[in-house]
Formats: C-alpha cells, structure tokens, sequence
C-alpha cells in the first residue's frame, strides 16, 4: 500500500488528479503498472547492491581483484543469463494462468519452474567448475588469471541458490505478492555485506581471504535467501490455493509433464538467447577491455557497476509490465495492452534520463568512490559520460523487451537482439576500441549503439504487435 500511495502521489503532482491527462488509458494503466514495479525495483536495486559492495570492498585490496572480479562476472553472467532467461516463462505463464483463474496450473508451472532452476544450476555450477583451470585461454593478464579461480568458483556454485530464488520469487510476483521477494533481497545485501567485510579483510577472528571471501559471502547470502523465501511462500494462506501440495494440486515430487515443461522452454529458450546476446556483448566487451590492459578492466567494471545499478530500474518496471501484459492476456483484457506498454515506456525513459545527467555531472566522483587508484578514476569518468547517453535506450529496450515477452513473443526479439549487440555493437567495438585507438571509450561507444538499435526495435515490434485491425487486435499468442 505504501508503494501505491507513493506513486499515485507523483502521479497527481505531475498531472493533477482530477485533469483529463490522469484519466487517460495510459495513464490509468500506468498506476497499476509503477504499484508494482516499486517493490520490484528494490528488490533488484538489493540484488544489485550486492555486487556493487562486493566491488567496493574488493576495489579497496586492489586494482588487480578487482579486475579479477570483473573478469569473473563477466564469465558468470554468461552463464547465469541462460538460466534467468529459461526461467521467465514462470512470471509469464503464471501470471496469465493467475489472470484466468486457473490456480492449478500456476503451482504447475512453479513446480516445474524449480525443476528446471536445480537443473540449470546443477549444469552451470559444474560447468564454471570445470572451466577454472583453463582461464588463462581467455587472453586476460597473468595477475588477473593467478587471482580469480577461487572466486570463480565459489560464485559458480552460488548459481544453484540464486536460480531457485529466481523462480520462487517471479511466482510470487506473478501472484501479486511483491513484497516478501524485496525484503529478503534487502535482507540478503545486509547479510552479504557483514560477510564480505569479515571475510575480505579478516574482520571479528576471521582469516581475511581477500577476492576469496568475496565469493564465500555471495554463496552463503544467495544459499539463505532462497531458503528464507521458500519457507515464507509455503506458509502464506494467500498462496495456498497455487502452491504445490498433495490433494488439489500436485505434490512437489509428482512426475514432470513433458507438455509443459516443451511449453516453458518454447518461451524460456528464446527468452534466454535474447538474454545471452546482450550480456555476452558486454562480456565480450569485457575481454576486450581485457586485450587493452588492466587499468581499462577495472575501470569497466566500475562504469558498468554504476550503469547497472541504475539498469535495475527500468528492469523493476520491465519485470511489472511482463506480468500485467500476461496477466491482461489471461484476463482477455486487450484493449489494456498498448496503454500498459506505452506508458511504461514513457515512465523508463523520463526516469533513465535523470541518471543520465548524474552520470554526465558527477561521474568522477561516483567513480573516485569505488578505488583510490588514480588512473582508474579518471578513465571510469570518461566512460560513465558515455553510459549518461546510452542510459535511455537500455531502460527502452528492457522494457520494449519485456512488453513483447508478456506477448509471449520471444522469437523475433531474439533475433533483433543479435542483431543489435553482435552485427552492430561488437564488430563496432572491435573496430573502434581495439585497433581504431579509440580504447575503452571506443567500445562503449559501440555498446552505446547496439543499445540504441535494439530499443528502436523493439519499441516497434511491440507497436506491431498490438496495432488493432478491422477485426480487433493482430494475433497474439
């Protein structure tokens, strides 16, 4: 209620409540919309916390682990990203069995949502575990490849937790219960900040492990965050009726339906490519910075430390508008999609570009926050200038995004993401950063670009999705 109040007041300063503007579709659309983007966004900017503490603490032992961290989530986003995109069929599949009324088939889709988490987790830990003793292949510098294996690994294994936590938690937003995700995230950070400054620096009798206790804390927030969520959701009566259980639904341990389990990869998997052609533009962008030398790692991490912060905005109000789009799908609300898309679209830019201008005006001292090495600060500036303009067109394309995966149309989308990031952004960077002489800021300049293609895009595919004919709306799936 809070959440509601909060926006339905800037609403009314920015429009009036009682003017034409607020009664517009839009508008009344976009109420519902920012209500439950609001826990969501904390939830994420919690989530993100965690990194951007683990940056600074590690940012404080030096600038080799911290481009040693860079390095190492940059590997494990790639892998991470494949299990969040499969898993986004839930919120969409449930929130549309939700919207219909069909509690059965929404304990469904969570049962086999977290069957497909511990799979995923599973193959992914094992195949990080597998891949330490060859990173040196990566063409990364000696320094950099002697400290990351602990923590490679260690935050390897943290993604069995982290994907199970993925899945209860878009089933409970997907539900309408936001709330109970965001404090445990908010509880987690705290937890994984006490860790990581006891166990990076030896704090309370501690042996202080450096990069090391880095990973151990992120594995042991990410492990109870999970457990907590699981024993709040199998308690609430709000969820009971869409909960697996024995009797009216089936038991956690029932046999997985091939049926459905082809009808959430049918969504997941290309959900998941899309995913993987932006993130691993930036972790190819990554190993480039890499090529170039230290200094322009650790700044990168720096940059994309603040511009993911920032990112977990736009994605709060992305991950709300899969949710009511599928749940306006199941309620056989048409006319409601336009206006639900549009004017999240609207809300993520006006909010995107206030943190261009703070990235634009004070990007030195946001980065002087992060390590005291000089030549690092200064670069991590320079670049934060960059994320100031290309802010807008990635709170555009998460959101255009997650309209059309609301829609459940993923394929066309993936195919425009690889587009944007590897036929434009990547050859762009490659060409601009690495031997044009342009460096560091060369390559986010091209990010810059794919950014910019992939939300102009998307914006339209989502406009052609939901354009109305002489017999109603297109076809939607």
């Amino acid at each position: 209620m809070a959440s509601a109040r909060f926006w339905l007041q800037t609403e009314t300063f920015l429009c009036g409540a009682d003017s034409s503007v607020a009664r517009h579709p839009y508008f009344a659309e976009l109420r519902p919309t920012l209500a439950l983007a609001f826990p969501i966004i904390v939830g994420q900017v919690s989530q993100m916390l965690m990194g951007i503490t683990d940056t600074v603490m590690i940012g404080r032992v030096g600038k080799v682990p911290l481009a040693a961290a860079a390095f190492a989530h940059g590997l494990f986003m790639l892998v991470f990203i494949i299990g969040v995109g499969v898993l986004m069929s839930v919120s969409v599949l449930v929130a549309r069995a939700h919207g219909a009324g069909r509690s059965r088939e929404c304990a469904e889709y969570l049962r086999h949502g977290m069957g497909l988490a511990l799979l995923l987790g599973l193959a992914g830990a094992t195949a990080m575990a597998a891949l330490g003793p060859y990173l040196h292949r990566f063409g990364q510098p000696p320094e950099v490849v002697a400290a990351v294996r602990p923590y490679f690994e260690l935050i390897g294994w943290s993604l069995l937790p982290a994907l199970v936590f993925q899945v209860q938690r878009q089933f409970s937003e997907a539900v309408g219960h936001p709330w109970a995700p965001m404090g445990i995230l908010l509880g987690g950070v705290l937890l994984n900040a006490i860790l990581a400054w006891m166990l990076i620096y030896g704090h309370w009798g501690v042996p202080a492990l450096g990069l090391e206790g880095a990973g151990w804390a992120t594995l042991l927030a990410r492990t109870l965050s999970a457990a907590v969520l699981w024993w709040w959701l199998a308690r609430r009566p709000e969820v009971r009726a869409e909960w697996p259980r024995a009797g009216a639904n089936p038991a956690w341990l029932a046999r997985l339906e091939r049926v459905r389990l082809k009808e959430m990869l049918g969504i997941g998997l290309p959900a998941a490519g899309q995913l993987l052609f932006e993130v691993g533009a930036f972790a190819a962008a990554a190993l480039m910075m890499g090529w170039i030398g230290t200094v322009p790692l650790a700044a990168h991490q720096i940059a994309l430390s603040c511009a993911g912060f920032t990112f977990m905005f736009p994605l709060g109000i992305s991950i709300a508008v899969a949710v009511r789009i599928s749940r306006a799908v199941g309620e056989g609300r048409r006319e409601a999609l336009r206006p639900i898309g549009f004017g999240a679209l609207g809300a993520g830019a006006l909010m995107m570009l206030g943190f261009a201008l703070l990235f634009a005006l004070m990007g030195r001292w946001l980065a002087a926050g992060f390590t005291p090495e000089a030549d690092v600060v200064s670069l991590a500036a320079r670049l934060l200038v960059v994320a100031a303009i290309f802010q807008i067109f990635d709170g555009g394309q998460v959101i255009g995004a997650a309209a059309l995966r609301g829609l459940a149309d993923v394929r066309v989308p993936m195919g425009i993401t690889f587009v944007a990031y590897w036929v434009i952004a990547l050859p762009l960077a490659y060409l601009l950063g690495v031997r044009g002489g342009y460096g560091a800021v060369g390559i986010w300049w091209a990010l810059a670009a794919g950014l910019a293609s992939a939300a102009l895009l998307l914006g339209w595919r989502f406009y052609h999705k939901t354009r109305t004919q002489p017999g109603g709306f297109s076809r939607i799936t």
